[in-house]
């Protein structure tokens, strides 16, 4: 098995955080940003979208982050990572889905428009509604974790990798942000989760004040 994409790109560190959950043996390549090869014909043999991540499982090639993590949970995953019930494998599922389509663009806004943007480049009032999209979709999570230990139950779930891998840059790129209680308590659960110490949370200055990929 080998996953193809940088460090640097938090679509990369969901799948390399599951990897590490189900404790299986891969091989990563770093590629795209700085380490280039998107182009190369090669690799457009195996995603022809040439985005990273992408993941080889014997001469299988699957790529988009979150299909990845539903093929590894559905392929190497027990009943904890994949339900046999498809009610409950969509428990988690609307969760991945709103983590990609709201919170993570939510995210983006506020990630490009301020981290990686120049200082003298910046559109602070932009940047603050991308920042208030985020607080609301903190709520969101603030009132399911409410009853719940992580975000669908008492065991963390693809849910949790999804939304927990925007959180820790969120948090860390600089910009005022304060995490509801129940928020922040599933924060330090995920922080002292190994796969999230060492993918999520991780150096990604390189990417400071850099507009291009």
């Amino acid at each position: 098995m080998k996953l193809y994409g940088r460090t640097t790109s938090f679509n990369v560190q969901k799948v390399l955080w599951l990897l590490d959950e189900l404790e299986l043996n891969y091989e990563h390549v770093e590629l795209g940003g700085r380490f280039g090869g998107l182009d190369a014909p090669e690799f457009g043999e195996l995603n022809p979208m040439r985005k990273v991540p992408v993941l080889i499982d014997g001469d299988k090639s699957v790529w988009e982050s979150h299909t990845i993590l539903r093929y590894l949970a559905a392929a190497y995953g027990d009943e904890h990572w994949y339900p046999n019930d498809a009610y409950e494998r969509s428990r988690y599922e609307r969760w991945m889905d709103w983590s990609h389509l709201i919170f993570q663009q939510a995210f983006m806004g506020t990630f490009w428009g301020y981290y990686r943007m120049p200082a003298s480049k910046r559109n602070m009032a932009k940047v603050n509604s991308h920042l208030a999209k985020c607080e609301e979709c903190l709520a969101q999570l603030e009132q399911q974790l409410t009853e719940n230990r992580f975000l669908i139950g008492e065991d963390i779930s693809l849910a949790d990798i999804c939304a927990g891998a925007v959180l820790y840059r969120l948090t860390a790129q600089g910009l005022p942000i304060t995490l509801p209680p129940q928020v922040a308590r599933w924060f330090d659960l995920l922080q002292s989760r190994p796969g999230y110490q060492k993918w999520v949370m991780s150096d990604f200055t390189e990417l400071q004040g850099r507009e291009d990929f």
